[in-house]
């Protein structure tokens, strides 16, 4: 059987951005020790943990070093090379396992796994060359191109009309292995974040409304505003995706709501997700803890909702015209503010959030929007 590790143990994490500060929140709290190891220094994880390493993840030897003073190794975002997960494995357990991160850290892996698995997914082609692009079905088109990697909020795609517009994307600026997909005609997206133990059990948090702009999230809205079929086949989908991935840890499952309550998956991300960080004022059980909880052989936590709740994201565009007013914007009482310990605001950047709980989930949205507007004195 597999060694639970108890408070007391230290885990790793790769990655140092807020997903892995929120981890190391969580994991503090149920005293357990956090060791980051990242490019960077004075990340926002390493703020909050105990030790923080500054290495490349080529350099395996530091790596190694890493791995070697903790007990298990999670990852809080999908783009650290294989090689580097590979080495901590030879230590430690890594979770989610390296074999889903291979999967998920590249479109047309990840596509053709939940075709082939038989879960609902838009019609797609593989570009790997120029020769690829003169194969595309005229279905396909309009549709979006994407690269197969490295790509997120957005980066790395372009919606093409045509065939023109497609053969100009691809050679003018992708020029690299991407995948087109079918553009799909939805009416919402939202999310279902899961945990799965080591025991295999899951648990799915009620699916959660996105709201993006500019192709990055701004708001997320829980629980979200879907029928309850949508609502139950989304959870049970996420459950079958955990559990054919055989994922120890979290996952998110991103989909599209298409006419008639019918469901697309759009994308995966095995770790915490952005529209699941309400969890922490809103949950029983945050994402957060549930990620320190799986990888460490516990039980799982309560995914039952407290209140209705909206997060709404805070980019670095909110300091433009200045400091914004944190006094004014936590007037609201029901306001919950967390900042992520970033040094430099960038249009774009992901800064913070604010999560409001209120009786509804439309008073809540009402309320998150304000609060924002009190951040730069509307």
């Amino acid at each position: 059987m597999t060694k639970t590790i108890l408070p007391g143990g230290t885990l790793g994490v790769l990655g140092s951005g807020q997903l892995g500060r929120m981890f190391a929140i969580a994991a503090r709290r149920m005293g357990y020790r956090v060791h980051v190891l990242s490019p960077e220094t004075d990340t926002p994880t390493g703020q909050v943990a105990d030790v923080e390493i500054t290495a490349s993840y080529d350099d395996l030897d530091a790596v190694a070093r890493f791995a070697e003073q903790v007990d298990v190794v999670t990852f809080e975002f999908e783009n650290v090379p294989l090689a580097t997960v590979d080495v901590v494995n030879q230590k430690v357990p890594v979770r989610p396992a390296g074999r889903v991160l291979h999967t998920t850290q590249h479109r047309l892996r990840e596509k053709s796994f939940l075709r082939d698995h038989g879960f609902p997914v838009a019609n797609f082609h593989a570009i790997r060359e120029a020769a690829d692009l003169e194969g595309v079905p005229d279905q396909l088109l309009p549709g979006v191109l994407k690269t197969a990697a490295w790509g997120y909020d957005g980066k790395g795609q372009v919606k093409v009309a045509n065939r023109e517009e497609l053969n100009t994307a691809w050679k003018d600026e992708l020029k690299q292995e991407a995948i087109l997909e079918q553009l799909v005609n939805f009416e919402r997206e939202f999310s279902v974040v899961a945990a799965r133990g080591m025991d295999g059990h899951v648990e799915c948090y009620t699916p959660i409304e996105n709201i993006h702009v500019n192709h990055i999230l701004d708001v997320s809205v829980s629980p979200g505003r879907l029928s309850e079929k949508a609502t139950t086949e989304a959870m049970e989908i996420a459950k079958a995706v955990l559990t054919e991935l055989d994922v120890v840890g979290v996952l998110c499952v991103e989909f599209f709501l298409a006419p008639g309550d019918t469901l697309l998956i759009n994308e995966l991300a095995p770790r915490p997700h952005n529209s699941g960080h309400l969890t922490i004022d809103a949950h029983v059980t945050c994402q957060f803890e549930q990620q320190v909880r799986t990888i460490c052989g516990l039980p799982l936590g309560s995914t039952r909702q407290l209140r209705p709740a909206a997060m709404i994201n805070l980019l670095g565009d909110v300091w433009e015209p200045g400091t914004p007013d944190w006094a004014a914007a936590c007037s609201d009482p029901d306001v919950k503010l967390h900042l992520y310990g970033k040094h430099e605001p960038r249009i774009g950047r992901k800064m913070g959030h604010m999560t409001v709980t209120a009786d509804t989930v439309d008073t809540a949205i009402d309320s998150a929007y304000a609060a924002k507007g009190c951040l730069q004195g509307k």
